[in-house]
This record gives C-alpha cells, sequence and structure tokens, in this order.
C-alpha cells in the first residue's frame, strides 16, 4: 500500500496497489473491492501498448500504465492498523463526470456516519467531490 494522506482522527488513507491488497481489503472488510479491482486492472491492462516488440521487454512500463488509468481503489486505516472505509475513485483521482466515485464502509455499511471528517480530508486531497449522495451505491432508509 502506499500512503497517500492524513486524516483527522489519527486516520490515515492508503493506495490499494496489488490484487493481494485488494484481496486483504475485501477478506477483511467484507465486501467485494477485490472483484472490482481485477477487473479494472485488467482493462487497464488491455489498454496497453508496449514500447518494444522485444518479448522480454514488453511488459516495461506496465505498472506505471496501469497506476496511470486504473481507478485509485484506497482504504482508510487507524493508527492499529484497522481498515474503516474503502473507496474507489476515478483515475489518478481526478474529477471524472463519467465515473461515480465509491466508497463504502464494512460489509457495504455508510461510512460518512462515522468517517465523514476523513472522506473530505480525501476529497480536499484529490480537489474532488464526495459527497455521501454521490459515492455512498446502498441506499439506507
Amino acid at each position: 500500500m502506499k500512503y497517500i494522506c492524513d486524516a483527522p482522527g489519527n486516520r490515515t488513507w492508503f493506495r490499494i496497489e496489488t490484487e493481494a491488497e485488494a484481496a486483504n481489503e475485501s477478506d477483511t472488510m467484507q465486501h467485494a473491492v477485490e472483484k472490482y479491482f481485477r477487473k479494472e486492472r485488467e482493462r487497464a491492462a488491455h489498454s496497453y501498448q508496449p514500447a518494444s516488440t522485444i518479448f522480454i521487454e514488453q511488459e516495461i512500463g506496465l505498472n506505471a500504465h496501469l497506476q496511470r488509468e486504473m481507478p485509485l481503489f484506497l482504504t482508510l486505516r487507524n493508527d492499529d492498523g484497522t481498515a474503516l472505509a474503502t473507496a474507489m475513485l476515478p483515475p489518478r483521482g481526478r474529477e471524472d463526470p463519467g465515473f461515480r466515485p465509491i466508497i463504502v464502509g464494512p460489509r457495504n455499511t455508510d461510512p460518512y456516519t462515522e468517517h465523514a471528517d476523513a472522506i473530505r480530508a480525501l476529497a480536499q486531497h484529490f480537489r474532488v467531490a464526495l459527497d455521501r449522495a454521490r459515492c455512498f451505491p446502498y441506499r439506507r432508509d
């Protein structure tokens, strides 16, 4: 995981960078982020154009391409490493009207109840709107 930014209350946002990290997040949080991570990684990999035709050199630059083209998968952790929320933001964290960010808590619960201030910190870091109505996909009445 890669450090992204701090949030109030001794919490920190990290980027999920590997399938193993996504699998761990899915297990820990009891939701399907791993499925979405794999799907988006595969989509980004299909758009990769190797700079070389030499077989052994064809994956040079693939990881950088994936980092640029994949949505950002993020996890909010407290100071002891406990996972609190998971987010999927547009590639590079840039505003994209065609992309719907998703932020969920454990078992797809509403993270805004306990972590709205941490989500605001993430929104400020990337300069994107991350309001509940847009980012929390499950309606709870």
